[in-house]
């Protein structure tokens, strides 16, 4: 990771800095943080130099101000030239990383966390969300279906709960993404960073083996159950090869 970003580099609506090993990732875009393809790439890009660099523990995804995401920039895609599936495609490849990354990430959620913002909710392996915060889509409020939103939250939700919000556009009180797994534990806003600080702790303690891990999590997820378990098994003989006996 460069000094720069050790500073507070902001690229293109996206700050992050690096502190005791926590890449914060945070971004900023008031009061809505809406995604447009800028911030996308941006984010993706350091989420993957974070992921290179020994010195990051963990990344942390935040929104500035009151507000986690709201989701795509909508109005700016209907003025953009290249239509919404070029506009909503940095979406998708940003997406696609989570699974791919060996450090762990956490979303620490306050304010809205809506469309396209709940979906990172969903992208991170762990989420602590404030008090009063709304998590999810509401797309199907307003006659549009979430298609892109949808997908991640059927990565961490049971299909009933998922469709609970998705097909009425109603977002999760934090209690109820709670519930439901959408989040890990709701705190009073005052005590968020603290808290997630507290979770970085915890998550970390497996050390050296933990990016060889959370990456087979990803990839054993999507498999067939007994291919998993010989998929799993030639893992585990390998995190034993070369031990002292």
């Amino acid at each position: 990771m460069t000094n720069l970003m050790r500073a507070g580099a902001e690229r293109n609506g996206l700050t992050v800095t690096l502190e005791a090993g926590t890449s914060t990732m945070t971004l900023n875009r008031p009061p809505r943080n809406l995604l447009e393809p800028e911030v996308m790439d941006a984010l993706r890009v350091a989420l993957l130099e974070a992921d290179e660099d020994p010195e990051v523990r963990a990344i942390v995804l935040k929104g500035a101000g009151e507000h986690f995401c709201g989701g795509l920039d909508v109005d700016l895609m209907r003025s953009t030239s290249g239509g919404p599936v070029a506009f909503a495609r940095p979406l998708v490849a940003l997406f696609k990383v989570f699974p791919l990354l060996g450090t762990p990430v956490l979303a620490a959620v306050i304010g809205d966390a809506v469309a396209g913002g709940y979906s990172l909710v969903c992208c991170a392996d762990v989420a602590i969300a404030a008090a009063g915060s709304r998590i999810g889509t509401f797309e199907a409020s307003i006659g549009i279906w979430p298609m892109l939103a949808q997908v991640p939250p059927l990565q961490r939700l049971q299909p009933r709960h998922a469709l609970e919000n998705i097909i009425t556009g109603e977002p999760f009180t934090a209690e109820r993404a709670l519930a439901v797994g959408a989040v890990n534990e709701v705190v009073r806003p005052e005590e968020l960073d603290a808290t997630v600080a507290a979770w970085v702790e915890r998550i970390t303690r497996a050390g050296q083996t933990l990016a060889g891990g959370r990456r087979a999590f990803y990839s054993l997820l999507e498999l067939p159950f007994g291919e998993a378990l010989d998929d799993a098994l030639e893992r585990f003989a390998a995190q034993f090869e070369g031990a002292p006996k």
